[in-house]
């Protein structure tokens, strides 16, 4: 009997041994991974200080990209996440307030956060969607920048992302996509500008930087990339999909009060709170730009609830 539970105990010293191993393991590669440095030299852009550019800046901020969703209406920073097992994570304090980082920034570093994922101390950010920032253009990035430069202070300190056990797994594992910088084309060009207008061109321009990071590059919905396991999939928004039988006003209405034309809410995973604010010049060059994709049929996505 002693020699039995002497084997068993050596087995239990065994299992323990190899599971502080690998949790070592996933600790020290997740570390490395979110201390890697990116040298990226962010494009010098000149930053306006006229009123009609930083009005661009505020409505591109509150209607589009989505920055007052994640770090709150005045832009102060909020908790995101808060499960300790898998992470917790705040957006930053924007503001020069206590705990902001608007006194401490340059132009250089926002351009580079906005467009490339990556802090002023070369670590990528985590939950930047720097792959559809990278889309606007340098008019644009401008303005958003000279309108955070006149954002009041708001006094707010929040704490660095940390990453739990279950989280630091699954980035080892290649299945958590927290950091655009990762997947970001660093070099790829930019326009140096887009005349806002009611054309599917401009549609595809404000698509590109609203829609396409949660819908897909085609539209065609599917899994939300980094998204909760239990999020709905992103609805198919070709002709083929979940919009097939809309019409222009249905996709307005629903955009503006967050109610689709069968009376059934859109998710809350759906940010329609922050695009209702798009103009109706906007949503119509949007819904100009949805008719003119190809259709895809989604089985399973055409009455998505995102």
């Amino acid at each position: 009997m002693k020699k039995w539970l002497g084997w068993l105990g050596l087995a239990a010293t065994g299992v323990v041994g190899l599971v502080l191993v690998c949790a070592a393991c996933v600790y020290g590669l997740s570390e490395a991974r979110l201390r890697k440095n990116w040298e990226v030299k962010a494009a010098t852009l000149a930053i306006p200080a006229d009123s009609v550019s930083i009005a661009r800046g505020d409505h591109l901020v509150h209607s589009l990209g989505g920055c007052a969703e994640c770090h709150g209406e005045k832009l102060q920073g909020k908790k995101m996440i808060d499960e300790p097992v898998f992470a917790r994570v705040s957006s930053i304090n924007l503001t020069r307030g206590k705990g902001g980082v608007g006194a401490l920034l340059t132009d250089a570093d926002f351009v580079r956060a906005l467009r490339n994922g990556v802090g002023p101390n070369g670590r990528a950010l985590v939950i930047m969607p720097s792959r559809d920032y990278g889309n606007l253009s340098d008019a644009d990035v401008a303005a958003i920048i000279a309108y955070l430069h006149t954002i009041p202070s708001v006094d707010n300190e929040t704490s660095a992302p940390r990453l739990g056990p279950v989280a630091r797994a699954m980035l080892v594992a290649g299945k958590l996509p927290f950091f655009d910088a990762e997947v970001i084309d660093h070099e790829r060009p930019h326009v140096a500008s887009v005349t806002p207008s009611v054309t599917a061109g401009y549609g595809a321009y404000l698509a590109s930087v609203g829609c396409k990071g949660c819908h897909g590059p085609a539209l065609a919905g599917g899994p939300i990339p980094g998204g909760p396991p239990d999020s709905p999939p992103a609805a198919n928004l070709t002709p083929g999909g979940s919009l097939k039988n809309w019409t222009e006003q249905d996709f307005v209405n629903t955009i503006r009060t967050g109610v689709r034309p069968n009376k059934i809410p859109l998710n809350e995973a759906m940010p329609w709170k922050v695009f209702r604010n798009l103009t109706d010049d906007e949503l119509a060059a949007v819904w100009m730009y949805l008719k003119t994709l190809p259709g895809t049929p989604t089985p399973g996505l055409q009455t998505a609830s995102r």
